[in-house]
């Protein structure tokens, strides 16, 4: 792999020595033997390139430790996980995460326990994966959902309109005007920001609320297209356009069977750019009115109607999030916060969780850290090893520990204020380190992947990963990346697979929309079967410090490495590094003999023949 790095780092080396096959009681299966098996290495420094290339063959690190499942011989094989992050498509709830996390902070939702905040499923809307950053302060309808007394009229109205855009979608449906047998996104209808409203050429209409569900529905129908091959005339981006489905053509049918109806009054309704709009016909409307409903109460005004909606729907006191990204280093705050995580949520003896224990699993990093550059190349935090915290009021609550590398964010850990539980702040930070991924593609061209590390199909409280849709996993063997909607049949049937055996004629980047609806739902509905208590969502890599602590032996045997072992290799350029001079193998093959060139074979199989041939292999 090219150097993509600034030039400075071209300089630098990774220095690793060799461990060798390691075996450890497993976290995961809770199996009473040493029947966690990997391969392992110390790392004394470690370029972001090379750490980069040994993700992609399957290895993590903790701390200064890297690690590479040995995938045959282990009891729970554990595939490297990935995410596009411009291809991610974010589930229903995963949206409720980022609107209850904005409700929250909008003052409207005070700290109770995850069981006070069940949400009625039937009144939550499914909403357009490009907006939910924007966290609108009216929530929009969990609102509802959450059995408030004294509804909001304007959201009232809104989920009224939603319901109306629901009925004529279900009568095009039987009407035979949209595809049968499909089910369709529901509607919601959002209010729209005073800084956005546009108003009409006229002057005279304000725009107040508007839908994306036209997009919605055609991004659907096309999915279904795609998985089932349909071989007519109605195609995606072609003839679809004679038949109006399209946003524009969708959206165009849906506004102007809304006109019609008679009980939306006051408000014109129009299609644009495929968004469906709703516009009052007068700049201020009156509390008064037939149209009292479509009144924004935070911006009618100051007078007696607007101080007397306020008393009926007494707000909170709003709250800041600030998120802050810092290089890898010891914090008492932070240690402090990690501290009573462990105890408090993995039950952990306080007698375990030292400084130095936490040093050594979230702080220390062998990554050479990588300053930024203006040649697109380098993000301007730079590459490296992070911890990103969040901090509410002035208040840490999370701290996020994490890999930025020139083709990803890779996330290690989360620990947080077992207090906010209720905001699921794991599932709330991966959107946000996924979100981050999205914008940081423009500093750095390559940065597009999203590594949640480890998917371990055997556990299911590792299952929760392939929640963050379109998912890939790598492939054991031949370390090729395979959607995990392909993947996962097979791993139904069996721990250890070789992904890549699958025939499949789609590309694997464009297989997001030909992933069928009900494998997507069935996904979902396993992780809310599985995530029920919310805690194994956050843990992230929760089980590497179990892993840490054991007591692993080395195993000096280093022949037979399984899906490791696809050949012998030349080890004549394999860099070694001893007593501070660095030789290739073929200057130092007479003084070593066949007791090196053992170990050398098995390093060089675990780690590939570039990277032998680049790390500095030490001994000593």
């Amino acid at each position: 792999m090219k150097n993509e790095a600034s030039s400075s780092h071209s300089r630098e080396e990774s220095v690793v020595s060799d461990w060798g096959r390691q075996r450890s009681s497993c976290g995961y299966c809770k199996s009473s033997g040493r029947t966690s098996i990997s391969h392992g290495l110390l790392a004394y420094g470690l370029t972001v390139n090379d750490y980069q290339d040994l993700l992609d063959r399957g290895w993590r690190r903790s701390g200064c430790s890297l690690y590479k499942p040995e995938m045959e011989r282990t009891c729970c094989p554990s595939y490297t996980i990935r995410l596009k992050a411009s291809d991610f498509v974010p589930s229903k709830e995963q949206l409720r995460v980022y609107r209850r996390m904005q409700r929250f902070l909008d003052g409207k939702l005070e700290g109770r326990k995850p069981n006070e905040l069940a949400e009625n499923p039937s009144a939550s809307k499914n909403t357009d994966s490009s907006n939910h950053h924007t966290g609108s302060s009216s929530a929009g309808n969990e609102s509802f959902s959450c059995g408030n007394k004294g509804k909001n009229k304007v959201e009232e109205f809104m989920l009224h309109l939603s319901d109306q855009i629901d009925k004529l979608v279900l009568r095009y449906i039987k009407s035979g005007e949209f595809p049968p047998g499909i089910q369709l996104p529901k509607a919601e209808v959002k209010k729209v920001t005073h800084a956005k409203r546009k108003l009409s050429v006229e002057g005279s209409e304000d725009l107040l609320y508007s839908s994306n569900i036209a997009f919605q529905i055609e991004a659907t129908l096309r999915r279904k297209q795609s998985a089932e091959n349909i071989q007519q005339s109605q195609m995606p981006g072609q003839s679809s356009e004679e038949n109006d489905l399209t946003p524009k053509g969708i959206a165009e049918k849906l506004a102007c069977a809304l006109n019609k109806l008679p009980n939306i009054s006051g408000l014109s309704i129009r299609a644009c750019n495929g968004h469906i709009n709703f516009y009052s016909a007068a700049k201020d409307v009156s509390l008064d009115g037939d149209v009292q409903i479509v009144a924004h109460p935070e911006e009618s005004g100051s007078g007696s109607k607007s101080a007397k909606k306020s008393s009926e729907h007494p707000q909170g006191k709003k709250r800041k999030l600030e998120i802050r990204l810092k290089r890898s280093s010891f914090d008492p705050e932070e240690y402090a916060l990690y501290r009573r995580y462990q105890i408090k949520v993995h039950n952990d003896p306080s007698d375990r969780v030292t400084k130095s224990r936490y040093r050594r699993f979230l702080v220390d990093t062998p990554l050479l850290f990588v300053s930024p550059s203006a040649d697109a190349m380098v993000p301007p935090c730079g590459f490296g090893s992070f911890h990103q915290q969040y901090i509410i009021d002035g208040k840490l609550v999370a701290v996020g520990v994490i890999d930025i590398l020139p083709q990803c964010l890779s996330s290690k850990y989360l620990f947080w204020d077992p207090d906010y539980a209720f905001l699921s702040l794991g599932k709330y930070s991966a959107l946000q380190e996924i979100g981050w991924v999205k914008e940081n593609e423009a500093y750095c061209a390559s940065l597009q992947y999203y590594y949640l590390g480890y998917y371990i199909h055997s556990c299911s409280k590792m299952r929760y990963k392939a929640a963050y849709h379109p998912s890939e996993l790598l492939c054991p063997l031949r370390y090729q990346w395979v959607p995990f909607h392909l993947a996962r049949p097979l791993l139904d049937k069996q721990k250890y697979v070789i992904l890549s055996d699958i025939t499949n004629s789609q590309d694997g980047e464009s297989s997001q929309s030909c992933i069928p609806e009900s494998v997507i739902e069935q996904q979902h509905d396993d992780i809310r079967q599985e995530d029920s208590n919310d805690i194994p969502i956050e843990d992230k890599e929760m089980i590497e410090i179990e892993s840490e602590s054991s007591d692993d032996e080395l195993d000096p045997e280093t022949s037979g490495l399984g899906s490791a072992a696809v050949d012998n290799g030349d080890l004549t350029n394999i860099l070694i590094g001893e007593r501070g001079s660095r030789l290739r193998y073929k200057d130092l093959q007479r003084a070593f003999g066949n007791y090196l060139e053992t170990q050398l074979h098995s390093y060089q199989r675990v780690v590939g023949l570039e990277l032998s041939e680049r790390m500095v292999y030490s001994l000593g």
